[in-house]
């Protein structure tokens, strides 16, 4: 048994068996909206709501699972992001901006407020960092849900503009489908370019260790920062596009279960990986709507699911493969010699 497991992980660990399952994946999610079948709308916002959710978890894999820093709090970036476009594309301000404008304005508004929140805590690590962040996001809310004449407190902000694109209006769950899914794979090669640079290699470094990575000389406080800032980025993006799918925000959209949530899914789709988020939001965000249908039994069944993966595969369904050192048994080159004479 252990042998076929063995055998099993070996083949699905392999660069091409992975490119080929992730390219099936995709071609499947981006084909679904274009066959008819019943539910199709149902079936397109579950999984629309679950690549909102992948967008969010690769910000916050930023913070937990390339630098290592515990965040709480995640959902005040998101809340942010989308209340941003509340204020510069509705008629709560009677301000019209373009939505590809604001996004990125949304973006940075939250990507500034992660480097303001960031700096005063950059000596704090682990517990004693989710408490923090967890506070502010807990601050944001509530400020959301009390500062009535800017945000309209608990009665949100409601007719919020749809974004235009060569003259066609986003105003179906299939335009914001294939929106999602484009940022996902634009994300997904951004992130994938800068962990393998020298900035996520400190981020690593950081993560494994902190104390070492200072005396190796990485300016941890500097990677902190940027961070801090890059998935405060990513957040405020997903809730400015949520906003605008939405159509309405309120406060009671971005509680503390909404970074619990994503906190577990990259935890379940393996801490460190960008891939893994992808499972990690299918599994936790569209199988309990997918399971619906089966009444009281759905989050039982979701539940079991859950316990037993995490027996069968506690650091996730694709974990981050430690760096690989070279063999120092292998004898010395002609030239290695030389150069060491």
């Amino acid at each position: 048994m252990n042998k076929f497991k063995s055998t099993l992980i070996t083949f699905f660990s392999k660069p091409i068996v992975r490119n080929i399952l992730i390219t099936i994946a995709l071609a499947a999610l981006l084909s679904l909206p274009l066959f008819d079948f019943p539910q199709k709308n149902l079936w397109v916002r579950i999984i629309g709501y679950a690549g909102l959710y992948i967008i969010l978890g690769m910000g916050l894999l930023v913070h937990v699972g390339f630098a290592g820093m515990f965040d709480l709090g995640f959902a005040a970036f998101y809340a942010i992001g989308a209340y941003t476009y509340a204020f510069l594309a509705s008629p709560h301000f009677d301000i019209h901006l373009p939505f590809w404008i604001v996004i990125f304005i949304a973006g940075s508004i939250a990507a500034v407020v992660g480097t303001l929140v960031s700096i005063p805590v950059l000596k704090l690590r682990g517990d004693y960092l989710g408490i923090v962040t967890l506070g502010f996001g807990e601050i944001v809310r509530m400020l959301l849900m009390n500062l009535t004449k800017i945000t309209n407190g608990s009665q949100g902000i409601i007719g919020l503009d749809k974004p235009t694109l060569f003259g066609i209006v986003f105003n179906k769950g299939t335009h914001f489908y294939y929106l999602i899914f484009a940022v996902i794979v634009v994300l997904l090669i951004v992130l994938n370019r800068i962990i393998h640079s020298r900035t996520g290699r400190a981020w690593l470094a950081m993560r494994e260790d902190e104390d070492v990575a200072q005396m190796s000389g990485i300016n941890t406080s500097k990677y902190k920062l940027l961070a801090f800032a890059l998935g405060a980025f990513i957040g405020g993006l997903g809730g400015a596009i949520f906003a605008a799918w939405q159509g309405s925000i309120f406060p009671d959209n971005f509680n503390m279960n909404v970074s619990i949530n994503i906190l577990c899914l990259i935890i379940l789709g393996g801490l460190g990986n960008q891939y893994g988020v992808i499972l990690g939001a299918m599994a936790l965000i569209a199988l309990p709507d997918i399971l619906r249908g089966l009444s009281d039994y759905r989050m039982l069944i979701f539940g079991l699911l859950l316990i037993i993966m995490m027996i069968l595969r506690p650091q996730g369904f694709l974990p981050r493969k430690p760096p690989q050192l070279e063999n120092c048994d292998s004898k010395p080159t002609t030239k290695q010699k030389e150069v060491q004479l």
